[in-house]
C-alpha cells in the first residue's frame, strides 16, 4: 500500500508492507518480529536477535553461529586517513568481490565486519574468535579481557540499534534491493545513508554536548541559553515517537549502572539535567543516541567508532529487509510532485 499524498520527507507515508519491525507511534513501543524491545534487551543476546531478524524466529539450541574467518590482507590496504565510516563502506564493497561465492553473505558480514574494522584500525590481522560479537569487539579493541558487565552493556546496545523499521538507511537498502541488485551494493547504500549527519552520528554530537559541562547546574544554564538562541540540541525527539523512545530508558539504565564505577560519574547527572530541561522547555525526550554516548564513553570506545557501531548493529536489520524485499519484490519507484516551470519555448543559443 502506497499513499501519494504529499508529505515533507515522506512523513506519515506508508511505503510498503513488512513483518520485521513495528514502531508503535501510538503506544510508543517497539516490536521486532513480535518481541518487545524490553524483553529482548532483558533476556536475549545480540546473536539471538540477529538470528531472529534473518530467520524470522528465535534460534534453537545449537543454531547460533560459531566459526571464524581470516581477515584478508586487502582490507588493511584501505588508506589510514579514511574515516571509519568510509572504511566500512569500502570494506563492504571489497567483501562483495572477495566473497562472491559466499552462500550466506549477511551472516558472514555481520560476524566478520567488527573484526575487519578493528584490524584495519590497528593495521594487523586480528582473529575472529568464537564468542559474542560484543565480547570480541571490546577485547580486540582494548587488547585485554572485558568484564561481564561491560560485555552485556555493549550487547544490549547492539540489540537496541539492530532494527527500526523504514528509517532512511533501511529504505535505501530496500530500494536498492528492489532493483534485484546484490546484497553488498545494498549494504553500501545503507552505510552511505547512515553517514549523513541527519541520520547517524547523533550520539557523537550528544557526547560533545554532555562533555561541555562540569556540573548539572552549568548544563541547565547553558542549555536554556542555547534554546533561547534556537540552537538545536542533538539526541532529542524522534520522527516516529511523540512522548518517549522506548529504547531510551533501557540505555539510560545501563549508563547509570556504568556511571557508578566511573571517575567522571557526574556526567550522568549532567545528562539527566539536560533531559529534564528539554522536557520542561520543549517537551522533547531523549532518543537512543543521547545516553548511548555515555555508555560508549564508559566502555572506553573512541568517539570515531560511535557511528560505526551503529552500522555493525544495524547490519542485521538491513539484511532482514534486503531478504524480505527480494522475497516478494516490486521495484520501488515513487512519483514526485513537480514544482518546476510549465512548458517553455526553446530559445536558440544566439538569441539568449
Amino acid at each position: 500500500m502506497i499513499t501519494t499524498k504529499k508529505r515533507g520527507g515522506l512523513a506519515n507515508v506508508v511505503a510498503g508492507d513488512s513483518n520485521i519491525c513495528l514502531c508503535g507511534a501510538t503506544d510508543e513501543s517497539l516490536l521486532i518480529r513480535g518481541y518487545s524491545i524490553e524483553d529482548l534487551a532483558q533476556s536475549a543476546t545480540f546473536e539471538e536477535v540477529v538470528f531472529l531478524l534473518l530467520a524470522g524466529r528465535l534460534p534453537k539450541r545449537g543454531e547460533l553461529f560459531e566459526g571464524s574467518y581470516e581477515v584478508d590482507e586487502l582490507f588493511l590496504k584501505v588508506p589510514q586517513n579514511a574515516s571509519p565510516m568510509d572504511f566500512l563502506r569500502t570494506a563492504v564493497s571489497l567483501a562483495g568481490t572477495l566473497w562472491a561465492d559466499e552462500p550466506n553473505p549477511a551472516l558472514r558480514l555481520i560476524t566478520s565486519l567488527p573484526t575487519i574494522l578493528l584490524s584495519w584500525m590497528k593495521q594487523k590481522k586480528l582473529p575472529l574468535k568464537r564468542g559474542s560479537i560484543a565480547k570480541n569487539f571490546l577485547e580486540l579493541l582494548h587488547e585485554k579481557e572485558a568484564t561481564a558487565k561491560q560485555i552485556r552493556a555493549l550487547d544490549i546496545s547492539l540489540i537496541l540499534y539492530s532494527e527500526h523499521e523504514f528509517n532512511a538507511s533501511t529504505f535505501v537498502v530496500r530500494t536498492i534491493a528492489s532493483t534485484m541488485s546484490d546484497y553488498y551494493s545494498a549494504i553500501c547504500g545503507g552505510i552511505g545513508a547512515l553517514a549523513g549527519p541527519l541520520h547517524g552520528g547523533a550520539n557523537e554530537r550528544a557526547y560533545d554536548l554532555i562533555h561541555q559541562f562540569k556540573s548539572a547546574d552549568e548544563a541547565e544554564k547553558k542549555i536554556l541559553e542555547m534554546l533561547s538562541q534556537k540552537i538545536r540540541i542533538m539526541g532529542f525527539g524522534h520522527r516516529v515517537y511523540t512522548t518517549k523512545d522506548p529504547r531510551s530508558d533501557i540505555i539510560k539504565n545501563i549508563a547509570q549502572s556504568l556511571a557508578s564505577a566511573a571517575s567522571d560519574s557526574y556526567l550522568f547527572e549532567v545528562a539527566n539535567r539536560i533531559e529534564e530541561v528539554m522536557w520542561h522547555e520543549k517537551m522533547l525526550f531523549p532518543n537512543l543516541d543521547f545516553y548511548s554516548a555515555l555508555v560508549y564513553h564508559w566502555l572506553d570506545i573512541p568517539k570515531s567508532l560511535f557511528t560505526p557501531l551503529f552500522v555493525l548493529s544495524r547490519l542485521s536489520g538491513w539484511s532482514a529487509h534486503f531478504i524480505e524485499q527480494q522475497s516478494n519484490n516490486k521495484l520501488i519507484r515513487p512519483l514526485s510532485n513537480y514544482t518546476g516551470p510549465k512548458h517553455q519555448p526553446w530559445i536558440p543559443l544566439e538569441e539568449r
